[in-house]
Formats: C-alpha cells, sequence, structure tokens
C-alpha cells in the first residue's frame, strides 16, 4: 500500500507560479512510476506529468511542457510539480498518483489539491 498526500495548491494570478508537492508514505515505492494528473470543472481527469522514482525519466503532457517541471527528492519520498507561467485552463483539482510497472494504472491516488488560476 501506497499512501500520498497532496499540499501546495491555491489561487494564483495567470502567469504566476505555483509547486505542488506530494509526501509518498512508502519507501519501497522506489519501484514506482509516480505521475501528477489534474480535473478540471467538468472535465475527465488528466495527464499531466509522470517519473520514475529511481531513475528520474520524465514525460508530460503537451499541454504544459515548457511550463511545469515534475521532480522528485528519495530521501525526503517527497514528489513535486512546479508550475510557472500558469493559465486559467490550469485550474483543477490535482492529484498525485502511483503505478508499479508493469501495470500500466495507477492503483494509488491522493486526495487532490485544489489550483486556481485567476485571469
Amino acid at each position: 500500500q501506497v499512501q500520498l498526500v497532496e499540499s501546495g495548491g491555491g489561487l494564483v494570478q495567470a502567469g504566476g507560479s505555483l509547486r505542488l508537492s506530494c509526501a509518498v508514505s512508502r519507501r519501497t515505492a522506489s519501484s514506482y512510476i509516480l505521475g501528477w494528473f489534474r480535473q478540471g470543472p467538468g472535465k475527465e481527469r488528466e495527464f499531466v506529468a509522470a517519473i520514475t522514482w529511481t531513475g528520474g525519466i520524465t514525460s508530460y503532457a503537451d499541454s504544459v511542457k515548457g511550463r511545469f517541471t515534475i521532480s522528485r527528492d528519495n530521501a525526503k519520498s517527497t514528489l513535486y510539480l512546479q508550475m510557472n507561467s500558469l493559465k486559467p485552463e490550469d485550474t483543477a483539482v490535482y492529484y498525485c498518483g502511483a503505478r508499479q510497472p508493469p501495470r500500466g494504472v495507477y492503483d494509488y491516488w491522493g486526495q487532490g489539491t485544489q489550483v486556481t488560476v485567476s485571469s
């Protein structure tokens, strides 16, 4: 079982920045892939970014490339999402998730943190 707890959401003006954090409860999550997803008002949950816990290999949705950076601190068991140049369309509840390869499905989720970008 992997427990995930997000923090760092809030209200920010367009063009601003926020950093989200996700505390990962289990150190053996080293074999996992950790990801950030978001769900905007009236929308489906969508992929934002992912990172391998050990090798730090990253992937991003096209909509956030060049603006968002995913990273992790293994010693602190914490996942981060640095969000720059925020746009109103980035408004959503942001979730961190974990999956263990070879499973392609994220089995573990945090409770979510609200990010609101005002225009």
